[in-house]
């Protein structure tokens, strides 16, 4: 189907040139194709809801009575947030028998109090616990990049990311504990946003980790993960004022990021400096020494190891064996941590919030390549070793916005080879700051 951003999808049924239910049943020929990702990017189609559901904004906005201007836009959601009437099952069999959700997710009733229509829950690494999108329980959907060799489409909100970028839905929502919305953006071509955690209510999802979860779009613009972003937070959507870009002034973070980054990222991002520089932008170099403490931080399996660990013990007694090995063993590790080790680590959480708040601050954005190399192959994979290695390196960059506590965002850059993302990132509570930047930005690097 034709790719409409949000506003293009809104101004046309607007203008009565389509209706909800035309978007939306373009949207489920897309998911249903017998040769397309539809079966693995979605783990519950719930095709007759979507349609009642489009079928009702269209008699609310035939008597004017459309609830907001992106009432009847269909988009998919992560199988990790609770819909009423619905078992969420965080990509995992271990969830299967558990009770349907007596209620929606908070987040998830501000989209469908705004009209939109939810196509089904996508699929998503079990628990949502890795970078690299792998799921052994309902398969695992390719990247729109290179099919025929195969390559992973990123994580968690793999299905997400492919949903999006096949055109089965014009938006998802997805979560974000260290890069689960960008990394899957940045492999698959399409723009992910993380926002301050604070900004949307987490109640109704499944947790990775309470210290580090967030919930954010995957969508094909800055502007359509603005409007998503601002019914997630619930707030009223105001027009960003676009910055001229030669008013911006960036920080390329120059150390630890760009370790071990293969040839296509290192190109596609030093064009990408290049570019802005010659549109004006203000560019300059930054180091912060106190990021490469991270791994030894987080040795112990650090925040997420230890939180996800104290949710899932009555799981994993009494559904353990149903769990993805690889998940499972990152989850148990964080039985290896004592109260001062897990204190230690918010403790060091703290101090690197404020050391590199004071050296970012004078900056419009930070910089620097979502993942340093571009999608592997799931041949690449196979061995456990390989596996948790590439996972790591995969999650590296863009667990800083989240240890942070930090709004992100990942662009597509063009490049030579796979998908690459361009990651913005920006001060705490800065959001709306941050995606107005991105938008301009955003435009010089699309041309």
């Amino acid at each position: 189907m034709e790719l409409l951003r949000l506003e293009e999808a809104a101004a046309a049924l607007a203008e009565g040139r389509t209706t909800s239910r035309a978007l939306t049943e373009a949207c489920l020929a897309e998911i249903e194709k017998p040769d397309g990702e539809g079966k693995r990017a979605f783990i519950t189609l719930d095709r007759e809801g979507a349609l009642a559901q489009a079928a009702a904004m269209d008699g609310l906005r035939a008597v004017g009575a459309a609830p907001s201007p992106w009432a009847g836009i269909p988009i998919a959601v992560k199988d990790l947030f609770d819909l009423k009437g619905q078992v969420t099952t965080a990509g995992s069999r271990a969830l299967a028998d558990q009770p349907a959700a007596a209620d929606d997710a908070p987040a998830m009733a501000r989209l469908r109090q705004a009209g939109l229509v939810l196509l089904g829950r996508n699929n998503m690494t079990e628990f949502a616990y890795s970078g690299l999108g792998l799921n052994p329980h309902y398969g695992t959907p390719k990247n729109p990049f290179d099919r025929a060799l195969g390559r992973v489409p990123g994580g968690s909100s793999s299905g997400a990311a492919v949903a999006v970028a096949d055109g089965m839905a014009l938006g998802a929502i997805g979560s974000d504990t260290s890069g689960s919305c960008r990394i899957p953006a940045a492999f698959c071509g399409i723009t992910g946003f993380k926002p301050t955690q604070a900004r949307v209510p987490l109640g109704g999802a499944a947790p990775l980790s309470y210290s580090l979860d967030s919930i954010g779009p995957l969508a094909r613009s800055v502007s359509c993960c603005a409007i998503l972003d601002s019914l997630l937070a619930g707030e009223a959507r105001v027009a960003a004022q676009i910055p001229p870009l030669g008013t911006l002034r960036l920080a390329v973070l120059r150390n630890y990021v760009l370790e071990d980054m293969d040839a296509v990222v290192s190109r596609a991002f030093e064009t990408a400096l290049q570019r802005l520089s010659a549109a004006g932008a203000g560019l300059v170099d930054l180091k912060l020494p106190e990021i490469e403490e991270l791994p030894a931080i987080n040795a112990k399996g650090g925040l997420a190891g230890a939180e996800s660990y104290h949710w899932h013990r009555p799981h994993m007694e009494r559904a353990g064996d149903l769990y993805d090995p690889r998940v499972l063993s990152r989850i148990k590790r964080g039985a290896e941590q004592s109260a001062v080790d897990y204190l230690d680590v918010l403790a060091a959480r703290r101090r690197l919030i404020a050391s590199s708040a004071a050296k970012t601050s004078g900056f419009d954005a930070v910089v620097y390549p979502t993942v340093p190399i571009v999608a592997p192959t799931f041949d690449a994979l196979k061995e456990d070793a390989d596996y948790y290695r590439i996972n790591l390196l995969v999650l590296r960059n863009s667990l800083l916005g989240n240890f942070l506590d930090r709004c992100a965002i990942s662009l597509p850059l063009a490049s030579e080879g796979a998908p690459v993302g361009l990651t913005l990132l920006g001060e705490r509570g800065g959001d709306a700051a941050l995606l107005a930047k991105a938008a301009v930005i955003e435009g010089l690097l699309a041309q």
